[in-house]
């Protein structure tokens, strides 16, 4: 059984990280940020399964 990936909005991802939404922004300024689309609204979610891969290329560079 396959599961359905979560989509993370901006909110969960501050929340898991603690980081402000400046310092998330600004690492999505500069390439930093994990992988994002934008909905039509225009809000921005983030795949779970991104999120989790970016995660673990920091635990790489560290």
């Amino acid at each position: 059984m396959t599961r359905k990936d979560e989509m993370l909005t901006v909110a969960q991802v501050l929340d898991e990280l603690g980081v402000s939404a400046r310092t998330f922004y600004r690492w999505r300024e500069i390439g930093r940020a994990p992988e994002g689309f934008k909905l039509p609204n225009g809000e921005i979610r983030i795949y779970r399964s991104e999120f989790t891969a970016w995660l673990e290329t920091l635990r790489e560079v560290a």
